[in-house]
This record gives C-alpha cells, sequence and structure tokens, in this order.
C-alpha cells in the first residue's frame, strides 16, 4: 500500500520543509540524504512505526533520524493514503518544544482548513 508524500504550503506559497530540506542539504549533506530516504520509506506503509516513525502529538507523527544533531520532520495523515509534511527540526535532546510543536499544529490546522 503506497502513500503519497506532500508537503504543506503557506497561504503565502511559502514550502517550510522544502526550506528545511534546502538549508539541511547545504549544512548537513549525509543527514539531508538520510531524511530524504527516510520521507521515500514513509511512502510504504511498513516504516510507519517506531524507530523510523513515532506519533508526538494529537494526530502528529514525527520521521526521525539520528545523528549529531536528530532531525525530525513532522507530518499527519490525511485520507486517501496521504502524508502530509508541515515542520522540520534539528536539536541536541531527546524531545521536541512545545514551540516546535505548536508550529506544527498551527500548521496541520490550517491545512486542515484550506484542504478538508
Amino acid at each position: 500500500m503506497q502513500f503519497t508524500i506532500e508537503l504543506y504550503e503557506t497561504r503565502g506559497g511559502g514550502c517550510p520543509v522544502r526550506e528545511f530540506l534546502d538549508e539541511l542539504e547545504r549544512t548537513d549533506p549525509g543527514d539531508h540524504a538520510a531524511v530524504v530516504a527516510g520521507l521515500a520509506k514513509l511512502r510504504d506503509r511498513r516504516y510507519h512505526r517506531e524507530p523510523l516513525n513515532k506519533a508526538v502529538d494529537e494526530g502528529l507523527y514525527e520521521l526521525r533520524h539520528v545523528g549529531k544533531l536528530n532531525t525530525r520532520i513532522l507530518w499527519f495523515f490525511r485520507r486517501g493514503r496521504r502524508i502530509v509534511t508541515v515542520h522540520g527540526v534539528r536539536n541536541k535532546g531527546q524531545a521536541l518544544s512545545r514551540t516546535d510543536l505548536h508550529v506544527a499544529r498551527a500548521r496541520m490546522h490550517d491545512w486542515i482548513e484550506r484542504n478538508g
């Protein structure tokens, strides 16, 4: 069962996850390659659990890559076997900050409001 991966776009046409990935490619090509490979794996339902993915909050999940810094892409499911990525973050700790969760939740709600 294949899923499609979509990148959230802001009302103004920005794409925060694309921008995050572009910056990651410039600063850490190895981690970038691992995260892109992880996103490709998300298309396959077998990878929708730990250790690659983990439920984090109110319908949000994280794609995780552990390197020098922990790299995460936050995403959610939608009907029609769709996965929508909404936020990317790197940190040294294991926990996501409240700010990052708030940003991801707000983007998820914005996407749902505009796309159903």
